[in-house]
């Protein structure tokens, strides 16, 4: 008979956690606190922005193609790959996350960023994308827990720093694999687990199961990161007491508030945090735009770097007065001068009037 998950509430919100390595040196992670791999949007710019607003113990790359950092080792002209693992010394502690389904190219690859410098690897089971599932990559890995088992195993073995996996609960409810996923992991030396405690199926839909996270926190003896629908300080409190987690990661909240991760630092340190003002939601923008803008002497394309700051607008003007107005503004225009010139103008206007 199945042992029942048993809700516990544990009164201690951890400060720090350590993800071990059997082979080289570990990773302390204070605070106990994640930033989420996220596609087109966790790249240098936006890590270094995050890790200066404070209360981030641990940054990591957006998932990167196994395949495209092998290819472009030697490459003459900086691929996606190398752009997407560029990073640079403020963002230590760093993880670079990958993907894949072919195990000898996943241990290269992962070599390839160790011998860059990154402090760890972690190794994407949940991407819900079907270009992606349809190459057996991401969640569709969750049908193929044997394949799971020879990445974890060939990628531990390639390498001495830190290792970790982020998985979804599973294909669907019908189909739960985590507390199995979880076990592979540690049977294969893994440092620690990340879980977003949805399952491929819901995509981002619906409401993430917390009590996964518990039950999986109860199940390995590596630490457990919990993930999925923290908006608020509240919120990630609540998921380190109920599930008893070691740290919690952050997603697509950070997009679009930046400063979660202090707000975070400061409740846990004082039951209290204050929303930003216009000025710094003002700051926020011009300085983000501003550094997309310096990093274009890496190669980025300049229509790349317009793009990024249309992107961006759209979460940066969440909560901004007249903010639909703002991005009106931005999207009409080409250049990122010009982009910049435009929210400086709005909130000339908006912090006059208020």
């Amino acid at each position: 008979m199945e042992k029942r998950f048993r809700f516990v509430k544990y009164p201690v919100v951890p400060s720090s956690y350590t993800i071990s390595s059997p082979f080289g040196p570990s990773i302390t992670v204070s605070p106990a606190a994640v930033l989420a791999p996220m596609a087109g949007v966790t790249d240098t710019v936006f890590r270094r922005l995050i890790r200066q607003q404070g209360g981030c113990g641990l940054l990591m790359t957006e998932f990167t193609s196994s395949h495209g950092i092998v290819k472009s080792v030697g490459a003459r002209r900086v691929q996606k790959a190398k752009r997407y693992l560029y990073f640079q010394p403020g963002e230590h502690p760093i993880v670079a996350q990958l993907f894949g389904s072919d195990p000898p190219v996943m241990a290269e690859a992962a070599r390839i960023c160790e011998d860059q410098g990154f402090d760890g690897i972690d190794i994407n089971f949940g991407c819900p994308v079907n270009k992606v599932v349809k190459c057996n990559g991401g969640s569709g890995l969750l049908r193929d827990l044997p394949l799971v088992d020879e990445i974890l195993r060939s990628v531990r073995a390639a390498i001495k720093i830190p290792l970790t996996c982020k998985f979804r609960g599973g294909w669907n409810h019908q189909e739960l694999v985590y507390r199995e996923m979880g076990k592979i992991a540690e049977g294969n030396g893994l440092g620690a687990v990340a879980m977003h405690a949805r399952t491929r199926e819901q995509g981002y839909s619906g409401t993430a199961d917390w009590t996964w996270i518990g039950e999986l926190k109860q199940h390995v003896r590596i630490p457990v990161i919990g993930n999925g629908d923290i908006k608020t300080p509240e919120d990630a409190e609540r998921m380190f007491r109920e599930t008893g987690c070691d740290a919690v990661m952050i997603g697509r909240t950070a997009a679009s508030n930046p400063w979660i991760f202090r707000q975070m630092a400061d409740y846990f340190s004082t039951g209290t945090y204050r929303q930003p003002t216009e000025d710094e939601r003002y700051q926020i923008m011009r300085t983000y735009f501003q550094m997309l803008l310096d990093q274009q002497d890496y190669e980025v394309n300049v229509g790349d770097i317009v793009g990024k700051m249309k992107q961006f607008a759209t979460y940066f003007t969440h909560g901004v007065r007249n903010g639909s107005h703002l991005r009106v503004a931005i999207y009409s225009e080409k250049t990122g001068e010009a982009i910049l010139e435009r929210v400086r103008q709005f909130f000339e206007r908006e912090l006059a009037a208020a």
